[in-house]
C-alpha cells in the first residue's frame, strides 16, 4: 500500500531529477550530462546521508529510486523541448520540488534519529537529504551551490529536522514527528515561494 509519505518521496525524487536535468539543459550538456545531473540531484543527498550514518545507500539497493530519478530526467527533457526555454521556474517543477524537499527532510530526520545522532546531527541529516543533491549538482556545474546564496530553501529542511527531534524527544510517536516535520518544511517553502522570502546578507 502506497502511503502519503511514500508518495511524497516518489514525487520528490521525480521533481529533483527534473530540476537537476534542467540545469544540464541550461548548461547545454549532452544527454549523458543531463542525466548525470538529474540522478545526482535526485539521489545524491540520500546517498551522502546514508554513508554518514554507516549504511549502504538505499538508493543503490532499490531499482525504484533510479527509475524515478530517470523519469524526472525525461520530464525535464520533454518540458525543455515543449517550452523552448528555462523550465527551472515552471510550477510543474517548483511545486513538486517543494513537496520533495519536505518529504526528504522528514526522511533524513528519521534516519538521523534512528542512528542515535545528536540534535545537531538530526538537523544535518534532514537538511542534507533535502538539499545535498542540489549542492552536488551545482558543484558539478561549476557554480556556488544555490542553497548558500539564493532563496529560502535549506532553512525549510533545517526547521523540519529540528521539529522532528523536538517532538520525538517530547515523547511523540514517529508518525506525528514526521507529519509535523514535513508539514512545517512544506509550509515554509510554499510561503517562501509565494512571498519571495530570502535570508539577509551580512
Amino acid at each position: 500500500m502506497l502511503t502519503p509519505f511514500a508518495a511524497m518521496n516518489a514525487l520528490g525524487t521525480v521533481a529533483f531529477g527534473a530540476a537537476g536535468a534542467s540545469k544540464g539543459v541550461e548548461k547545454d550538456l549532452d544527454y549523458l550530462g543531463v542525466s548525470v545531473l538529474g540522478v545526482v540531484t535526485a539521489l545524491g543527498g540520500g546517498i551522502t546521508r546514508d554513508l554518514l550514518v554507516g549504511k549502504v545507500p538505499g538508493a543503490l539497493l532499490s531499482e525504484l529510486d533510479m527509475t524515478l530519478a530517470l523519469a524526472g530526467v525525461g520530464v525535464a527533457i520533454v518540458l525543455a523541448h515543449l517550452e523552448a526555454g528555462d523550465i527551472a521556474d515552471s510550477p510543474l517543477l517548483t511545486i513538486p520540488d517543494a513537496i520533495g524537499l519536505a518529504a526528504f527532510a522528514g526522511t533524513g530526520a528519521i534516519v538521523g534519529y534512528q542512528a542515535g545522532l545528536s540534535p545537531f546531527g538530526v538537523v544535518i541529516t534532514a537538511t542534507l537529504t533535502g538539499t545535498g543533491g542540489g549542492a552536488i549538482r551545482d558543484l558539478l556545474a561549476q557554480e556556488v551551490p544555490s542553497i548558500l546564496h539564493e532563496d529560502f530553501y535549506a532553512t525549510c529542511a533545517l526547521a523540519g529536522g529540528a521539529v522532528f527531534w523536538v517532538v520525538r524527544e517530547a515523547g511523540g510517536p514517529q508518525v506525528w514527528a514526521t507529519a509535523l516535520s514535513v508539514g512545517l518544511a512544506l509550509g515554509l517553502r510554499l510561503a517562501a515561494m509565494r512571498y519571495d522570502w530570502s535570508l539577509p546578507n551580512p
